[in-house]
């Protein structure tokens, strides 16, 4: 009866949640961080995991490879989260794991879904009890935890980077959640490769968005006459949130909006920059790529026509930093705006672009000896530094004041590039 009961409660989890991998064979993704021979991987295996942090975009894995850590080793397992649980139940789960491992000889991990939720205070709660090895703690952040993660709980981790999952990857997964028994083997369900792949395709790199589509697409198709569920186009589009059909992050339409961005800017119509940036900012983009661009952008297409337009996009970036969506929505509007109305020139860019090409494709001609560092005697006595002019002290001999500080004649490219331009 109890039997029954847990398949019951079982079957009434996520799908995404019911397909969590027990073993490696099950685990897909992640190559260079848990693939055969890898750190992690051994240490997982030894049951001997160290103190860790799990950086990566949400449904990369993180919680799965915590999951999965937990199966495979020795130690008491405790799933906590930053964003509910609070630092007196920190301190209660710490107590108990000290008991544990005073009369038990058993470890505990500690596994803490979005660390970064926690501030810099509550985290230091962690650096006595990991370094003394009373817990093992394991964090997973979306954020960079170089910023979000206090130094010293960093310097007692190991930080392992997941990245978002491909196309092919969150399609195998999906593939898999049709066959298992712990997914829809048992209902004749039929679905286009196609399908498959344009569901993986829109899910940008998340494997639970995925399978919570899919899911919700086999529910909400009704089952033919003869018991098939034949899920179409329409109930996959259906089953996606209009955001994920707006703008896929990882493929074409991404590359696409972000030039509409910023050709719209080139062009200064500030309207159009406007729409460009809403429809990936409401789709899900992040503000920090947006902003590196919109720096990008002050330098290359305006650059020394407006220098503040520099000073207007790094501070958006950093504003964005701070705040995080919504609400740096405004600020990257008001950068957007700027550099619209901005007065436009490409100086900088084509003059840099020149200076690739004499790099590139002329001899690579020594420094002038005028110019060179003289910190010896050998290199003085070779002429090095020899008649170079310093600029404020002979503009002031030869004009006779000195408060003068104008140019003097000198010569600062290679003998061979003498008389080159490069800004127009």
């Amino acid at each position: 009866m109890a039997d029954l009961f847990d398949q019951n409660l079982k079957r009434d989890l996520p799908l995404a949640e019911r397909l969590r991998p027990a073993g490696f064979s099950e685990f897909i993704g992640q190559e260079e961080v848990i693939g055969p021979g890898t750190v992690l991987r051994q240490a997982i295996e030894s049951d001997n995991v160290p103190s860790m942090i799990f950086w990566g975009p949400p449904g990369c894995g993180k919680t799965t490879l915590a999951r999965l850590i937990a199966n495979l080793t020795k130690a008491r397992f405790i799933q906590f989260s930053a964003t509910s649980g609070s630092l007196a139940e920190v301190r209660a789960i710490v107590a108990e794991a000290r008991e544990r491992k005073k009369f038990q000889q058993q470890r505990t991990i500690l596994f803490v879904d979005e660390i970064h939720r926690f501030n810099k205070a509550q985290q230091d709660a962690f650096l006595p009890v990991v370094e003394d090895g009373t817990i093992i703690l394991i964090g997973a952040t979306t954020e960079n935890p170089s910023f979000e993660v206090i130094s010293p709980l960093l310097s007692r981790s190991k930080v392992f980077v997941l990245k978002a999952l491909k196309t092919a990857e969150i399609a195998k997964i999906l593939r898999q959640a049709l066959l298992s028994d712990k997914g829809f083997k048992g209902q004749t369900i039929r679905i286009a490769d196609e399908l498959i792949d344009y569901l993986a395709g829109f899910s940008n790199g998340d494997a639970r968005t995925a399978l919570n589509a899919l899911e919700l697409s086999v529910k909400a198709t009704k089952p033919g006459k003869n018991g098939i569920i034949e899920v179409n186009l329409e109930a996959v589009r259906q089953s996606l949130s209009r955001t994920h059909l707006l703008y896929d992050r990882t493929g074409e339409e991404h590359y696409n909006i972000i030039s509409a961005l910023h050709k719209s800017l080139r062009g200064s119509d500030a309207d159009a920059g406007l729409y460009w940036l809403g429809r990936m900012l409401e789709a899900g983009e992040d503000p920090l790529y947006i902003a590196r661009r919109l720096v990008r952008f002050a330098s290359e297409d305006i650059g020394m026509s407006d220098p503040p337009a520099l000073v207007q996009a790094v501070a958006c970036y950093q504003a964005c930093h701070f705040l995080g969506v919504p609400e740096c929505n405004v600020h990257l509007a008001q950068a957007v705006v700027y550099l619209a109305r901005a007065p436009k020139s490409n100086q900088l860019y084509t003059a840099y672009q020149k200076v690739q090409k004499d790099i590139k494709e002329l001899p690579t001609y020594p420094v002038p000896l005028h110019l060179r560092n003289a910190p010896t005697a050998l290199m003085k006595g070779l002429g090095y530094g020899k008649d170079y002019k310093y600029p404020p002290a002979e503009a002031k001999r030869r004009a006779g004041n000195p408060d003068y500080q104008g140019p003097v004649e000198q010569d600062y490219l290679p003998e061979e590039l003498r008389g080159r331009k490069y800004l127009e």
